[in-house]
């Protein structure tokens, strides 16, 4: 994931993942426990995504070059709202 493209192209695997585990949880595929454990994996996964694209954007606006920007661990991303 060097470059927007590839984060974008990441965030549609992630979400569609999500969509499929959603149908497979509604049709009785998986269990609620498996559902709830892969989706709090997905929703990480895509706050750091979504995290470096805004670092990339953030210095890509002031003159920096955006492929010094790194993704950031779960537990900084997860902990900007606490």
């Amino acid at each position: 994931m060097s470059d927007d493209k590839g984060i974008f192209s990441r965030i549609d695997e992630l979400v569609a993942e999500e969509h499929e585990l959603r149908t497979k949880h509604a049709s009785g595929q998986i269990g609620d426990a498996d559902e709830q454990s892969r989706l709090k994996a997905l929703e990480v996964e895509l706050d750091q995504c979504w995290d470096l694209l805004r670092q990339r954007r953030a210095k890509r606006e002031f003159g920096a070059d955006p492929d010094d920007a790194q993704a950031r661990s779960s537990d900084t991303v997860e902990g900007y709202l606490n």
